[in-house]
């Protein structure tokens, strides 16, 4: 039987880290022979993933330069997968999410006449503005899939109210749980030299990270006022800060945050981010992955932005929108330091984001399609 030739492709971190289980899960299957790319739209942050989960793509288009525009990085993306595609003429692509690299990579598959699976698919904010240019990105490539991914029942509606028919939506959880159930352990040894030697023993640790395009500039500045609001009000607060490498971003947190019980520190790798919100008392974040990891594990999320795509957490009631006011963001960090009832509510939330098998799901979705699989696979429930 000759096997299925499936290309993932992804470029930025958030990217690799939801892609690397299915990467691992593909390798795993002997109907598939697997062939990797990387644009590396995002190099640095991307290249300690890759080492994490120990994948060397086969391909790495390099696309990242200095304050790249979204018109040169989607072109060179376009045109850079375009020649992956003719040299491994795959079954089918695979790209992740909402960046340019889907974006583009969906793309260049449809002009291409590949067909193109969509992981993560059908979340929406119903703002084309919010997030920016996320929330289009996802739309377009919704357009462009043959194969559409959706992590909720949720996602899946969304796909269905668009005109995308049922029988190539499979519901199959977020493949981002499938990497913080293995990742967190009671004995983690960090790697950040920070992290190394800070004790967790009687604080309260925000772990934050802010750093998405349209909070750069006065809201940025907001949430770092937030931040010194709160550590001035709690004496057993300390913010755990890891800094996008962005200058836009390190031009205005660094300056800014200036406080000995706020920390600084550079990005972190993919287990010591785990690890370090397991040990947090809550997390404050504009990222989009860690609205989905933070239920995971336990603990309150509250959202940098006025409208998210990922409307099941904040239903749940582990997640809500904190926006970037700065007084509002104050507020609802010291309801959770103050009252515990409504800590524990969001706390203990239901996760609707997975269960851990969502890239096995994937991969037996994709033998569905193609024939070797006579049963289409059971849709995940949360």
């Amino acid at each position: 039987m000759r096997k299925i030739k499936v290309l993932p492709v992804f470029g930025t971190r958030p990217d690799a880290i939801k892609m690397a289980p299915l990467i691992r899960a593909l390798r795993e299957c002997e109907y598939i022979d697997l062939v990797v790319c990387s644009t590396g739209q995002h190099k640095e942050m991307l290249d300690q993933v890759l080492e994490a989960f120990g994948i060397k793509p086969d391909y790495d288009l390099q696309v990242m330069k200095p304050r790249q525009t979204l018109e040169s990085v989607t072109a060179d993306i376009l045109k850079g997968f375009k020649e992956v595609l003719l040299a491994e003429k795959p079954d089918l692509t695979l790209v992740h999410g909402d960046t340019n690299t889907c974006l583009s990579c969906a793309l260049a598959s449809f002009y291409g006449k590949v067909p193109c699976g969509h992981v993560e698919a059908g979340l929406r904010s119903f703002d084309k503005y919010l997030p920016f240019p996320e929330e289009m990105n996802r739309v377009l490539t919704g357009r462009l899939a043959d194969l559409h991914f959706a992590p909720t029942r949720e996602n899946k509606n969304n796909l269905l109210r668009e005109g995308i028919g049922p029988e190539h939506i499979y519901i199959t959880g977020n493949t981002s749980i499938d990497v913080v159930k293995n990742s967190v352990k009671p004995d983690y040894q960090f790697q950040d030299s920070f992290l190394q030697n800070y004790d967790f023993s009687n604080k309260r640790v925000i772990s934050v990270t802010a750093h998405r395009r349209e909070n750069i500039g006065q809201p940025l500045v907001n949430i770092c006022n937030a931040l010194l609001d709160t550590v001035e009000r709690f004496d057993d607060a300390e913010v755990i800060y890891a800094v996008h490498m962005n200058p836009a971003v390190r031009e205005i947190v660094y300056p800014t945050l200036r406080h000995e019980r706020i920390h600084l520190i550079d990005p972190l790798g993919l287990w010591d981010m785990h690890n370090l919100m397991a040990r947090s008392y809550m997390i404050v974040t504009d990222s989009g992955g860690l609205q989905e990891e933070g239920p995971a594990l336990g603990k309150p999320v509250l959202v940098l932005r006025n409208e998210t795509e990922r409307q099941e957490a904040v239903q749940a009631g582990t997640v809500k929108l904190a926006g970037t006011d700065r007084e509002v963001i104050a507020s609802m960090i010291a309801e959770l330091m103050e009252d515990e009832k409504v800590y524990d509510r969001m706390a203990r939330a239901c996760n609707p984001y997975g269960d851990g098998n969502a890239s096995k799901r994937i991969v037996d979705a994709i033998l569905y399609e193609f024939d070797i699989l006579k049963e289409r696979p059971e849709d995940y429930h949360s």
